[in-house]
């Protein structure tokens, strides 16, 4: 037993290992719907594959989720509740959404294989009923199949692409990641593939030529050596629960109160393959969930900075609300509503401070002496005739506020707002996920998905890419790995 050499995240030589405890074609490293989606993958490209979960059964932070996954490009789903889409409009969406700058052949490959995904998907056993939601945002508490999910149809981005919508959640009440990943474990386990759970992967094996040929890992205080004949696919979370990496990467998101993720997020299998030379990207990016709504009225208030200025169109995702609170306002903002607007949140937050007038609520709060009155005169003139010039909210949001007012707090500080984020960035990878070395080469026997890398959402998100894109592009993983 290597105790101190196996606890490290560096290679181990394959000239190292007397022989291996378990050998296979494919081992994949990590069962969520990543995980799950790499087996099947490689399963149907004729592999023999080997499944290694840390936990005791799969489902990973897949299993915690909403179950959204974000398709388009003219699904039946999309198609059975009367709503048009096309590849095109869904790329220039996310071109647009995930950016700055995110992965142009990702995000093509995403949206022209979308449709046939969601038939992959269907022809698995995870079923989509025909009804659309028309709350956007959240999950439906319903069963409903399809709602829109980042924004799609606010400003900017109804102005670059027809709106659709395009989160589809399988056919469950409420959240639906638990949901999910049973259809897909069931269908691993239906499958050819082996499946051994308690198993810690702590670091790679190499060949002489530096290709990936195996692992190590721990089961119950034991060392494991396992073999991996054509490659190994890391499917093993992010970083999140690193709180090194954290505030290394992206301090900001220490400030956050919920972290979303299972305890093996904790960035090892993005250190491996660093330690081996492989390149990362978008390390400081992360999702930042706002959920100031439902109730959906409550963007018709405006919100505010810690200067008492608005700084984004309220009718837009709540997701892109966060990040731009948390990254480029300092942690601080506030919800303005009036009397006929306010009602508790169903995340259970509401006002912290009522008064008569702007003025006075201003004061209350702590901004800049007439600042939230100054902006309030301005967005009311133009909200009498319907418009919003500055930040273009659609006209149904559209309405002057009057007294007496509310103030919802939406501070990162303030323990009854919760900031629920994940971490977007991780290794450098191709459409099929080959891990890109620092020096620009694929690292041979060596590929990743889902959130150990970084993915079509290289800095905006819309909810539902996380399982679009760790399944589509975990099975191309799969497949790729598996070829001789």
């Amino acid at each position: 037993m290597l105790d101190r050499e196996q606890d490290s995240i560096g290679p181990l030589p394959v000239a190292a290992v007397a022989g291996w405890d378990l050998e296979a074609d494919v081992v994949v490293v990590g069962l969520g719907a990543a995980g799950a989606c790499a087996v099947l993958g490689a399963v149907e490209a004729g592999a023999e594959v080997l499944a290694l979960e840390a936990a005791g059964a799969g489902g990973g932070t897949s299993a915690m989720s909403g179950g959204l996954i974000y398709l388009g490009g003219g699904t039946p789903l999309q198609k059975a509740c009367g709503f048009e889409d096309s590849a095109e409009d869904m790329f220039r969406f996310l071109m647009a959404a995930s950016g700055p700058d995110p992965d142009r052949a990702k995000v093509r490959t995403y949206c022209d294989g979308s449709v046939a995904h969601y038939q992959w998907l269907v022809d698995i056993g995870v079923p989509f009923k025909p009804a659309f939601f028309p709350e956007p945002g959240l999950e439906p508490p319903t069963d409903d199949g399809l709602v829109y999910s980042g924004g799609e149809d606010a400003f900017p981005f109804d102005r670059l692409a027809r709106p659709a919508p395009r989160a589809h959640k399988p056919q469950h009440r409420h959240a639906a990641g638990r949901f999910l990943m049973d259809r897909l474990l069931a269908a691993v386990e239906g499958s050819a593939a082996r499946i051994e759970t308690d198993v810690r992967v702590l670091r790679l094996v190499v060949g002489p030529d530096d290709r990936v040929v195996g692992v190590v890992a721990r089961r119950a205080g034991r060392d494991l050596q396992i073999g991996a004949r054509r490659g190994v696919v890391l499917c093993a979370g992010g970083f999140v629960h690193n709180d090194e990496m954290v505030q290394r990467h992206s301090p900001l998101v220490a400030r956050c109160s919920l972290r979303l993720g299972n305890d093996f997020d904790d960035g090892r299998a993005i250190r491996m393959a660093q330690a081996l030379g492989a390149a990362v990207t978008r390390m400081d990016a992360a999702e930042v969930a706002v959920p100031i709504t439902p109730p959906r009225k409550l963007v018709a208030g405006i919100l505010v900075n810690g200067q008492g200025q608005r700084f984004i169109n309220e009718d837009t995702y709540y997701g892109r609300v966060g990040q731009e609170i948390l990254f480029r306002q300092g942690g601080e903002a506030y919800l303005i509503v009036d009397e006929s607007l306010y009602e508790v949140t169903r995340a259970g937050l509401g006002a912290s401070w009522v008064a008569e007038t702007a003025a006075e609520l201003g004061t209350e709060i702590g901004l800049p002496p007439g600042s939230l009155s100054a902006t309030l005169d301005l967005y009311n003139r133009h909200a009498a005739d319907g418009h919003d010039p500055v930040f273009h909210k659609a006209a149904p949001f559209v309405r002057p506020l009057e007294g007496p007012l509310g103030a919802y707090d939406l501070r990162v500080t303030n323990p009854a707002c919760f900031y629920a984020t994940f971490t977007l960035g991780g290794l450098v990878t191709s459409v099929d996920g080959e891990v890109g070395h620092v020096d620009g080469r694929a690292i041979p026997g060596l590929f990743a998905a889902g959130r150990t890398t970084s993915g079509v959402a290289a800095s905006g998100y819309a909810s539902g890419i996380s399982l679009g894109d760790g399944t589509l592009f975990g099975r191309r993983a799969g497949r790729a790995a598996a070829s001789p």
